[in-house]
């Protein structure tokens, strides 16, 4: 009960926060007939009718290209495979749009929203190279892994070497821009950022990229990787690529665990902890 408190009321301070800076909260589809082709990413498919969406971030964006101003949705998302001590098949993600913000403005509103939260702290900084580089050199290695899967290894083993604080991870490789556009200054490097509170991965935000041909070679990009891995091949969202043929307002986004957030609020080890019907409950 003491969980379902917290999150009630952490829910009310979200909605205060974005309500006091002019952010419009708006409800997108949780059953789409599109979704992403991210190959670190599955849906779940419902016979006749699309999936259950992965994210809010395609519809989010296609509202933002028809005119919309600073938005944030706040509910339930799926993923296939999302299951553990810190993941779990339906979680609530917390995901908004600043119109003329860079990453690193809104770096410094996710900072504002964690410390609304969780009090105020200090934030490191550090380059997507730095956290590699702590995994060190004397990493246990399977000898058939291939060179981006040691990379996402290292990643993972030099989060966990962070220890406790507050963390942006930024300048990630271009390879792993996902729908973040590149910098000017360097295009071997992604405007995209990563907040590692504690140890724990809360959330992951780009300056959007809005150039339609571009959003599709890297579609296209990870449908390859998809079939190589044998994995689902949905179909390109042809409805975002319309959208963003259109016209994409220069923004950042940025999508948080509100699950995590409350688990970080609570101390709490594992999600199903601060959740009232976990997959296993449910």
């Amino acid at each position: 009960m003491r969980a379902l408190e917290t999150r009630a009321r952490l829910l009310h301070d979200v909605r205060a926060f974005f309500y006091a800076r002019g952010v419009l909260e708006v409800q997108t589809a949780t059953l789409g007939g599109a979704t992403v082709t991210d190959p670190a990413v599955e849906s779940f498919q419902v016979d006749g009718l699309g999936y259950l969406q992965p994210s809010p971030e395609y519809q989010l964006k296609r509202l933002l290209a028809a005119g919309a101003p600073s938005l944030y949705q706040l509910g339930p998302v799926f993923r296939v495979g999302e299951s553990g001590r810190r993941h779990n098949p339906e979680f609530v993600m917390l995901e908004w749009y600043r119109l003329g913000f860079s990453d690193v403005e809104l770096m410094k509103e996710v900072a504002d929203l964690v410390d609304r939260i969780l009090g105020p702290s200090e934030y490191r900084t550090l380059a997507y190279a730095e956290v590699v580089s702590l995994a060190g050199e004397q990493l246990a290695v399977p000898a058939d892994i291939s060179p981006r899967e040691l990379l996402d290894l290292r990643f993972s083993v030099g989060i966990d070497a962070l220890g406790p604080g507050r963390v942006f991870v930024t300048d990630y490789p271009s390879d792993q821009a996902a729908l973040a556009r590149l910098r000017d200054e360097d295009a071997t490097v992604a405007a995209r950022f990563e907040l590692v509170v504690d140890g724990l991965e809360l959330a992951n935000g780009y300056y959007e990229l809005g150039n339609a041909d571009e959003l599709r070679r890297r579609f296209q990009r990870d449908l390859e990787v998809r079939c190589l891995a044998g994995q689902h091949q949905p179909a390109v969202d042809e409805k975002f690529l319309a959208a963003m043929q259109a016209g994409l307002p220069d923004c950042a986004g940025v999508a948080l665990g509100f699950d995590r957030l409350l688990m970080l609020k609570l101390g709490a080890d594992d999600l199903a902890d601060v959740m009232a019907f976990p997959v296993g409950r449910a």
